[in-house]
């Protein structure tokens, strides 16, 4: 039984798991961030696009 809860101890394979998914989760959570932050923006850009393609077809 010591046996088992010493290698349990020492054992750092769970660990590093949980530090892996941590990171991942970080990770999505600034990539989330970062494009809910975009977002408006590129909505705003690409219907000034689209309208100034609209207008350009008229024009021709």
């Amino acid at each position: 039984m010591r046996t088992m809860f010493s290698r349990f101890v020492k054992e750092e394979d769970g660990a590093t798991a949980i530090e892996y998914g941590l990171i991942a989760a970080l990770i999505s959570v600034a990539i989330i961030g970062a494009v809910s932050a975009l977002g408006g923006s590129l909505d705003t850009k690409f219907n000034f696009i689209a309208t100034e393609l609209t207008n350009a077809d008229s024009i021709t």
